[in-house]
């Protein structure tokens, strides 16, 4: 009996000992968070983000259709041909009838060896035509840039999004640190015969709340790092953890006017119509280059004859010069184009206003947000300053709780309140960089990087 109950324990010990062996296992294999930067945020989703990854294959498109429609019009065009054939041919159903002469000739065989080549010597239209395609080459990496731009600026306000909810965690979590500590002070003072029943209850009741606001922060914090997730292009289960953490650093503020005239020469989507009038204006040339003279040579150089060995070198170069007569259509083209750059000098001037306008939003928010941080630090430090003197008035039995709980509500406040200025300040940020194009340097110019 005593030999049954040893194995038995060796199983058992021998059991429980595997069971951590292979909990310490899954422990050394689960992953570590990655320490997630602002840079590396906004780098994966310039990487992945589908967006950015279409943007791109129209720029691959648009050379394509460059190259495969106009510069390919301009460029020589070579091909090679070689044919034999054996044949006979009725000479009656060609007209061919003599006495003496046979209805069928043949069989006669025929043997051609030939280059063709051709090139457009003078072609005006087709140049004017290439050069459009080409300003629809740079628009369309322009429309690539301002794609970018962006998604840097989404990246950048899920990062701070999950910043601030990564604050508001830290925050609830010391609201609920001091909860805890009321509640212990109130059962000590209740058992002190000091406290009332109604001061531990009402402590009872902040901390049930406080652990319920740790959850929600928590939670939201959770869901902020899923987005961030989902707009780099990595699965949400993958474990992120943010390298960065919401502060606040002013900025030196410049003029109006710099900033737009910087804009204007760094925004992607202002220089992508742009480029799309200069591609207009090229479209209205080769439109008026319709009416004049285009020049092609062609020729083609080989060997012909009736069996291998008799074959002989010929060849022909030809120069043709082509006029356009009467052609109404390029009358109905050029009205077209006309319109069209009307509605685009429209939408420039438009855009340019929109610019302006986005960076005197931007710089007006920086500027409330900015001594909205300023207030709300001295919030804080009140609001700090009254919870300490309350818990003091509490544990020298001057006052009951309810002034500690109603200074613990107002620190929440106080700490809400930094937390929402210091974020719009950032945002404010975040919005002047694309305001001003090349929207990844301007962020990190704005973070001191």
């Amino acid at each position: 009996m005593s030999w049954k109950l040893f194995h038995i324990e060796s199983v058992c010990a021998g059991s429980l000992l595997l069971g951590m062996a292979c909990c310490a296992a899954l422990d050394a294999q689960s992953p570590l968070p990655y320490r997630l930067t602002l840079e590396d945020a906004i780098n994966k989703a310039l990487a992945a983000n589908l967006n950015g990854l279409q943007a791109k294959a129209r720029v691959d498109e648009a050379e394509g259709t460059r190259v495969r429609r106009y510069a390919a019009a301009l460029l020589p065009r070579v091909s090679a041909q070689a044919y034999a054939n054996a044949q006979n041919r009725d000479l009656r159903a060609f007209g061919i009838s003599f006495p003496g002469t046979p209805e069928v000739v043949g069989p006669f065989s025929n043997y051609d060896f030939r280059v063709y080549a051709q090139q457009n010597v003078v072609d005006m239209a087709g140049i004017h035509a290439l050069r459009a395609s080409e300003r629809a080459v740079d628009s369309s990496k322009l429309d690539y840039r301002n794609a970018r731009d962006l998604i840097v600026r989404a990246t950048a306000s899920l990062y701070l999004f999950a910043e601030s909810s990564a604050a508001r965690v830290d925050a609830a979590s010391s609201r609920l640190t001091d909860a805890e500590a009321l509640l212990k002070l109130a059962r000590d003072r209740h058992d002190a015969g000091r406290a009332t029943g109604v001061d531990v209850l009402r402590a009872e009741v902040e901390l049930a709340n406080d652990k319920q606001a740790v959850l929600i922060a928590r939670n939201q914090a959770k869901q902020s790092m899923f987005m961030l997730a989902r707009e780099m292009g990595i699965s949400s289960a993958t474990p992120l953890e943010l390298a960065e953490s919401l502060h606040f650093e002013p900025v030196v503020q410049r003029q109006v006017e710099e900033l737009s005239l910087a804009a204007l020469a760094a925004r992607a989507d202002y220089l992508s119509v742009a480029s799309q009038r200069q591609m207009l204006v090229e479209q209205q040339r080769a439109n008026k280059a319709r009416s004049y003279p285009r020049l092609t040579v062609s020729g083609n150089f080989g060997g012909i004859g009736r069996s291998i060995g008799t074959i002989q070198a010929t060849g022909l170069i030809q120069g043709q010069l082509d006029f356009t007569v009467f052609d109404h259509d390029r009358d109905g083209e050029a009205q077209e184009l006309a319109s069209r750059v009307r509605s685009i000098d429209d939408r420039i001037a438009d855009l340019r206003r929109g610019i302006e306008e986005e960076i005197r939003e931007a710089l007006l928010n920086l500027d409330s947000s900015e001594q909205e941080v300023e207030v709300a630090i001295q919030g804080q430090q009140l609001a700090r300053r009254e919870l300490e003197l309350a818990q003091d008035r509490f544990e020298q039995g001057t006052a009951n709780n309810v002034e500690v709980v109603t200074a613990q509500d107002e620190l929440a406040r106080a700490e809400e309140n930094y937390i929402l200025a210091v974020t719009g300040h950032v945002d404010a940020k975040f919005a002047l960089a694309r305001a001003m194009g090349d929207t990844e340097n301007s962020i990190a110019r704005f973070e001191g990087k």
